[in-house]
């Protein structure tokens, strides 16, 4: 396993989104922290917390390789960490490996307690809100309406900021990374999926070429733009958390005649991101590849 400082930096650029800071600044956030936690069976996974600073950080296939494809990526962690591994570095390295050009968003989180010890005593009360056994008909169909919190909402608006900075950077330097600047697409994990959905339903640009929101995003009740991007989702049916919002965001979208795959696994949990747990789960990332050659996109 590659070390910390390895997956943080491996990679050929680092591009900062707002280099004279972001227009909408998040309040009282300490200094950026990795940390390592246990993650879908994995025994340990590199996380951030107290993201102030967002940035893309690009990973290019090899030379000859390149496919002109450019893909977003966004990692979760319920606007509180970022999921930096597993959802992301992992990710990237999967895309560059097969001819895409992969930008790893590292985007604005809410604030946690500068101190590890506090921070870590609090993580066991979010994963069991989190893992709570929920009948189908009590499951949420929305996420935004159960978060009363203002500043986890401010969070929220944030990262979608930061996604769509992110998007007017990839395609204003596209040709430089041999990306076709109508080829750019996103996918996101748990709250980078929200962060995906948020972005699609209101890009305040072009639309992206298409978009993944994995295990996680919805529309809010709005209508799904008539040029929305072909979507591809999965979940988990014992994510009881998220699973009947992934599948409202999947009806909306077909709803309106957008081309969208969803694909339900009967376990797998949350955030199994790119863990290999030796169940069918572990396929999504090869259907996700599948779809991907399927719309041209290869």
């Amino acid at each position: 396993m590659a070390d910390d400082a390895q997956l943080i930096s491996a990679a050929q650029e680092v591009i900062h989104l707002w280099p004279d800071g972001p227009p909408d600044p998040l309040p009282d956030v300490g200094p950026e922290t990795t940390y390592r936690w246990p993650a879908a069976g994995r025994d340990n996974t590199l996380m951030l917390r107290n993201v102030t600073d967002p940035t893309l950080t690009v990973f290019a296939p090899e030379p000859g390789k390149a496919n002109g494809v450019g893909v977003i990526v966004a990692p979760g962690g319920g606007w509180r960490i970022l999921a930096w591994e597993h959802e992301g570095v992992d990710l990237a390295h999967w895309l560059a490996e097969r001819g895409y050009t992969a930008f790893l968003l590292k985007y604005r989180v809410g604030a946690t307690p500068v101190d590890p010890a506090e921070f870590e005593a609090a993580i066991p009360a979010s994963n069991q809100e989190l893992n709570a056994p929920r009948p189908a008909s009590k499951a949420p169909r929305s996420l935004m309406q159960i978060i009363r919190d203002e500043k986890v909402h401010n969070a929220i608006a944030a990262a979608a900021t930061d996604g769509r900075r992110a998007i007017a950077i990839v395609r204003e330097r596209a040709r430089d990374w041999g990306v076709d600047p109508a080829r750019v697409g996103m996918i996101g994990f748990s709250a980078g999926a929200f962060l995906c959905a948020d972005v699609a339903m209101d890009p305040q640009g072009p639309p992206l070429a298409f978009i993944a929101p994995i295990y996680g995003g919805e529309t809010r009740g709005k209508p799904v733009p008539a040029d929305a991007p072909p979507l591809f989702t999965c979940i988990a049916g014992d994510d009881r958390l998220l699973f009947k919002v992934v599948e409202g965001l999947y009806a909306e979208w077909s709803n309106a005649d957008r081309p969208a795959e969803l694909h339900i696994f009967n376990r797998g949990g949350h955030g199994f991101g790119m863990v290999r747990q030796g169940i069918p789960a572990d396929r999504w990332i090869d259907l996700f590849g599948d779809w991907l050659k399927d719309l041209g996109f290869a």
